[in-house]
């Protein structure tokens, strides 16, 4: 006589069975695609990040030259970038990436080597190939947050305002 297969027990037994097999491969499906919709924001080379900070460290001594009517000293020299912290946001309708760290940098034909922590926002470009630097500046509603951004990779003759 064969076993009556139609019963609860063996029913249960045989789900139990089948979920232990697909349930190891469902996480894994599961934790692929919300690491995938993370990597839609990309990492930026190390070499934009040094140049982002080298350019805004040089935006702030002109802007402090300028205030003090002096001349502004020239491109510093930025090495030992250590990013601590990333985190994606939106600016505007573009991607953006915050990163902030510590970094030891340089003035020119200066003997002292400085360590400073930083912060940076970066926007991605709409293909992902591009970054530009983006400083805020305010909030011309007093609601939304407004930002410049500078291109890296180029000379940043061209600003433009968001």
């Amino acid at each position: 006589m064969l076993p009556d297969l139609s019963s609860p027990l063996l029913i249960a037994i045989g789900i139990k069975r089948m979920a232990q097999k697909v349930f190891p491969w469902l996480m894994a499906c599961l934790l692929s695609a919300v690491l995938s919709s993370c990597a839609t924001y990309q990492q930026p080379p190390r070499d934009v990040v040094l140049q982002a900070l080298s350019l805004q460290i040089q935006l702030t001594q002109t802007a402090i030259a300028r205030s003090l009517d002096l001349e502004p000293i020239g491109a510093p020299e930025v090495r030992k970038v250590k990013i601590q912290d990333r985190e994606p946001f939106d600016l505007g309708d573009q991607k953006g990436l915050r990163l902030s760290g510590h970094f030891d940098w340089q003035l020119p034909d200066d003997q002292v080597q400085v360590d400073s922590a930083f912060e940076l926002f970066l926007e991605q470009g709409e293909q992902g190939q591009s970054w530009r630097l983006a400083q805020p500046k305010g909030s011309g509603d007093g609601v939304a947050q407004n930002w410049t951004t500078y291109p890296l990779g180029i000379d940043p003759i061209g600003d433009r305002t968001m």
